[in-house]
């Protein structure tokens, strides 16, 4: 990442006497409760103590994407299920796969019906690919000619083969994996459908602090720095919980990190202050995560729809489509400011809790990821999966198939399965989904336009 090579000279940028910044309110732990060090952490520690403390961003990709270590490198992490840190919507019920796949074959049958590839990003065990497949073969099998999945995990790699080359053989597809959306090359001879499900959360992002000087970085050090003063803490705690964390921090050495703020603006936290107008005219005291990396993957996925790179020349008007694609991820149209977080076995726990071992994510910003694109292909929503998911008909399929089961209780699994998704007070809400389109017919996207 450029952005993050800009920093990399930290011995000259930290001269200074860090400030220390508030993080998220921490409950104290007991001496017996406190983790050991992990390998990554190990190597975070080692890393800080070399060259100084270091960023979100460099913080966030060592914790999950080292390559021995890193939390979906390591195939000692379970990551899905039950037994693992977190469920997605595709393991909830086959539905949601299903309902994404009616989309995106619409959105074809609106076209120029040109022969179809696939690309997801971030696949998982192949879940959801594995259901869109089957909705894409039923309406387009003689067209789907490819599948393409973007991942690093070699661990995750081998079981997406495990679950997908059996349907890449039976619709007569290939089936290829990438590092990066970049390896795959725009065509105008297909029709390309982007899936990325839970992907943008997971892309590092950094963190910045408007300041009287100007954007300043916020970074993460080691607990034990010396020459650093405290701040008050972002979150409301009491000054009793307070002490108490900073007791156990100094006498046992937990949590081993905390947030400082750089001693003035670098190159790397003006630009991405100014890499968006929204963020222009906020005020002293405004911070943002803000994820590069997100900006320049959304702009592929763009360049994959539009079917053309940045710097080829324009297609003829009028242009045909020759894409469409889903984002599903929670977060909204704006700016966070304090939404990293980390899970383990179901729970949030902190984030600097055994670094490399559990799941991290920050909210993602639908705005930004509209204003990667909004030269490339029109954008629709976000709206609320629930919207989404209720606009394609889930009560309608979720009767179909309760009509056509033989127990009650499988009726009520299938119902129980589909309220999960909806559920306003869990997944219906908190996840959003932005629809990417490049139809040039007349009307509207369903169901997106309908929703607002």
């Amino acid at each position: 990442m450029a952005i993050l090579r800009s920093c990399v000279n930290r011995k000259t940028l930290f001269r200074w006497p860090l400030q220390a910044v508030g993080a998220h309110s921490r409950k104290p732990l007991s001496s017996t409760s406190i983790p050991p060090i992990t390998a990554v952490e190990k190597i975070i520690i080692d890393g800080i103590k070399a060259t100084g403390p270091i960023s979100f961003s460099s913080y966030m990709q060592l914790c999950l994407s080292h390559p021995t270590q890193g939390y979906y490198m390591s195939p000692k992490n379970p990551i899905f299920g039950s037994k693992g840190d977190f469920v997605t919507s595709p393991e909830i019920s086959s539905l949601f796969g299903e309902l994404l796949g009616v989309w995106l074959m619409s959105q074809w049958m609106q076209s120029t019906r040109l022969p179809i590839r696939v690309v997801e990003l971030g696949p998982g065990r192949g879940t959801l690919m594995h259901d869109v497949l089957r909705v894409v073969a039923r309406f387009g099998k003689k067209q789907l000619k490819s599948v393409h999945l973007v991942e690093t995990s070699p661990t995750l790699r081998a079981l997406q083969d495990t679950r997908l080359s059996p349907d890449a053989l039976k619709y007569g597809c290939a089936l290829d994996w990438h590092d990066s959306v970049d390896q795959i090359s725009p065509s105008s001879e297909a029709y390309t459908m982007v899936i990325a499900h839970e992907f943008f959360d997971a892309l590092p992002f950094h963190t910045i602090e408007k300041t009287e000087q100007g954007w300043q970085e916020i970074l993460i050090a080691l607990a034990e720095s010396e020459g650093v003063k405290e701040v008050d803490a972002s979150l409301p705690e009491s000054e009793k919980e307070k002490e108490a964390a900073s007791a156990v921090s100094q006498s046992e050495g937990y949590p081993r990190f905390r947030y400082v703020l750089a001693p003035k603006p670098t190159a790397a936290s003006t630009l991405l202050g100014l890499s968006s107008t929204r963020f222009r005219d906020l005020p002293v005291g405004s911070r943002l995560e803000v994820s590069p990396l997100a900006f320049r993957t959304m702009r592929a996925i763009g360049e994959l729809i539009c079917g053309k790179r940045d710097a080829e020349a324009p297609a003829p008007s009028p242009s045909p489509s020759r894409g469409c694609g889903l984002i599903v991820d929670y977060g909204a149209s704006r700016a966070f400011d304090q939404s990293f977080r980390a899970f383990k076995n179901h729970e949030i726990v902190d984030v600097f809790h055994a670094p490399g071992e559990c799941d991290l994510t920050a909210n993602v910003d639908f705005a930004y990821l509209a204003d990667a694109v909004h030269d490339l292909v029109p954008t629709h929503g976000p709206i609320s999966q629930s919207a989404f998911l209720e606009g394609m008909g889930l009560q309608l399929r979720i009767d179909s198939l309760a009509a056509g089961t033989q127990t009650d209780e499988t009726k009520a699994a299938i119902r129980e399965a589909g309220r999960r998704l909806v559920d306003p007070a869990g997944m219906g809400k908190e996840y959003m989904v932005l629809g990417i389109s490049g139809q040039t017919g007349e009307g509207s996207v369903w169901p997106f336009e309908s929703a607002v």
